[in-house]
């Protein structure tokens, strides 16, 4: 088990419009305020979006499991931020719902927003942490500076 220790910075609030995408204008703001680590907590509407729901089998590397929705689903969601080779890597779980319907799973690509996706956003500082591809499992995967014995 890997970790690292640090303290609460910066907390933001922010508001995405209807139209806008989700994950392009969080990216942008987390960018444009220099947070290297963090977590966003949101919730609000989509217009449509992709969801990686799992992997098509148990395989490592996974190969993921993709649904599109459509038509105003409610997001609830969480995701944390880390260094990672591109500058912020913001790695985004949600929970979908739709009248009887739901899903949960990895926000990516797109993520148009109906009427309004509230976020805040928590600064973590003096964490030592980075994103960095895990070539065992093909994925991008949190690497922290300490290890529990």
């Amino acid at each position: 088990m890997q970790y690292s220790e640090g303290q609460v910075g910066r907390v933001f609030t922010v508001r995405i419009d209807d139209g806008e995408d989700f994950i392009r204008e969080i990216r942008r703001f987390v960018t444009a305020m220099n947070i290297s680590s963090g977590m966003i907590h949101f919730l609000g509407a989509t217009r449509s979006a992709k969801i990686v729901t799992g992997p098509k089998e148990l395989t490592v590397p996974p190969s993921p499991r993709g649904e599109e929705i459509f038509g105003g689903w409610e997001l609830l969601g969480f995701a944390t931020i880390y260094p990672g080779e591109e500058g912020p890597s913001i790695h985004i779980h949600t929970a979908a719902g739709k009248g009887i319907r739901s899903l949960a799973g990895c926000l990516r690509e797109k993520a148009e927003v109906y009427i309004v996706v509230e976020a805040i956003i928590t600064e973590f500082v003096g964490v030592s942490a980075k994103r960095t591809l895990d070539e065992k499992t093909g994925v991008d995967l949190p690497v922290f500076d300490r290890i529990l014995p």
